[in-house]
């Protein structure tokens, strides 16, 4: 496949043209939304958020209405541009609207939907996701299903669209949203910031944080965005992000964002989450023990927000590249190889219970920590078994050729073949089946076992 196509790997291909098993309540099928425009108001104090979100849409099944995912906030008025008024009804979990007419594959509309109510993260069987109150402020962590929580979308990971993110609040306080800033402004004791996202985004990987943040740049790609009493903390726990960026660079290609912001709330996080361009971290994650965490984040915008999973079983394809990222990172700074780091996470998982799939590990299983790693020592695999220039040429060259689109697992062991590697019983016997498989001789192992034939 040759570098920037998407035609195999994007929103088009049956996988993510079929409702997702693993999240079968979320999305439409018969639509995609091409490009989405939030005009947002929110007013900390209170937890008010209102709305009024824009949706160029492209219709792909025929079909006489459309069911958007909306949840905990109230509807006022949708109308579709050339209608005074516009059919449709609201339930718990879906906005329904009823088409002028049966609408026919590659035709367009423009949906606009008034919308209000105080933002809250949906109960789900992965926890609490979604627009999360802080003690001052507030934040997204929508993966995977948590975007309607806050705007009205088609939630499919297929689904990737551009955007435009105007978002209004309290004086004292800023807002910071997923894209890249365009500008600022103060008017009536707010200020309102405009974002915009230029490459094709899923809507999990976009969000709004909204604190008492100070911005300033570690280079001329990275800013960060924290409240001004962490700012030593922040200085010497992201310092390694410009060398990181480097590191990456080197094993992946370069960085495909238009952006690289990094935000730091004053809350403590249970765990740190990407967004496109994006990532969120918590006071508590300013240690040196998070140094992987801030590696694995900046990781997952080449593998799950450039490369992106068409549909969620596929997970591993964010989590386990962007965990070997981790022992990359490490391995290039020097403090331990990819291949010591690999080695400790094999046996940990060989004292755990064997009934993991990871090209398919179930709806309640696909955030389990041995799929990270377990998908980290896929990778590791196949490095040993082809050697170090042919599989980095191989990551470089997956990042390239699906820049911007979504992928599956057979994506993968397509791009495997075609690149002359013959590995299909090595990812098999990885991916699909739960016994772990023992890993390949390591290079000091290759090493001596030559030194041993050439002495006999």
């Amino acid at each position: 496949m040759s570098p920037n196509s998407t035609e195999q790997a994007g929103a088009e291909t049956p996988e993510a043209r079929t409702h997702d098993a693993y999240t079968p309540q979320s999305g439409d099928t018969s639509f995609d939304v091409e490009a989405y425009a939030l005009d947002l108001s929110y007013r900390v104090r209170n937890n008010r958020l209102e709305g009024c979100a824009t949706l160029s849409i492209r219709i792909v099944v025929a079909t006489s209405s459309i069911a958007l995912d909306l949840i905990g906030l109230r509807v006022s008025r949708v109308r579709i541009e050339g209608q005074r008024r516009t059919p449709h009804k609201q339930g718990p979990r879906k906005l329904r609207v009823t088409l002028p007419r049966t609408m026919q594959p590659g035709e367009t509309l423009t949906l606009t939907i008034e919308y209000a109510g105080a933002p809250a993260p949906r109960r789900s069987r992965w926890g609490t996701i979604g627009w999360e109150e802080l003690t001052e402020g507030s934040l997204v962590a929508s993966q995977p299903i948590g975007a309607p929580t806050w705007f009205p979308c088609n939630d499919r990971p297929g689904n990737r669209a551009t955007y435009t993110i105007r978002v209004a609040t309290d004086a004292e306080y800023t807002a910071v949203a997923t894209g890249v800033l365009q500008s600022r402004t103060r008017s009536g004791g707010q200020v309102s910031a405009e974002y915009t996202i230029g490459v094709p985004t899923a809507t999990y990987l976009v969000a709004v944080y909204v604190g008492q943040f100070e911005s300033h740049r570690l280079d001329d790609r990275i800013v960060v965005a924290s409240p001004p009493s962490l700012r030593a903390d922040v200085k010497r726990a992201l310092g390694p992000l410009p060398r990181m960026m480097s590191a990456f660079e080197e094993r992946f290609g370069p960085y495909p964002q238009e952006n690289c912001t990094i935000v730091v709330t004053a809350d403590p996080l249970e765990i740190p989450l990407e967004a496109q361009g994006t990532a969120v971290f918590g006071a508590n994650h300013l240690d040196p023990d998070s140094e992987r965490l801030v590696a694995h984040e900046l990781a997952h915008q080449w593998f799950g927000n450039s490369v992106g999973v068409a549909r969620w079983r596929d997970i591993w394809l964010n989590e386990g590249f962007a965990c070997y990222a981790e022992w990359l990172w490490f391995e290039a700074a020097g403090a331990e190889t990819a291949d010591g780091a690999a080695r400790r996470a094999h046996a940990k998982l060989a004292d755990l219970a064997q009934d993991l799939v990871i090209s398919d590990p179930g709806a309640d299983l696909m955030f389990d920590d041995r799929l990270y790693k377990r998908g980290a020592l896929t990778l590791h695999a196949v490095r040993l078994t082809i050697g170090d220039e042919p599989f980095f040429d191989l990551l470089r060259g997956w990042c390239a050729a699906y820049a911007n689109a979504c992928v599956t697992t057979a994506d993968f062991r397509r791009f495997v073949a075609e690149a002359g590697h013959d590995l299909e019983a090595l990812l098999e016997d990885w991916l699909d089946d739960g016994p772990l498989p023992s890993l390949p001789p390591g290079p000091g192992a290759s090493k001596s076992s030559a030194k041993k034939k050439s002495s006999r």
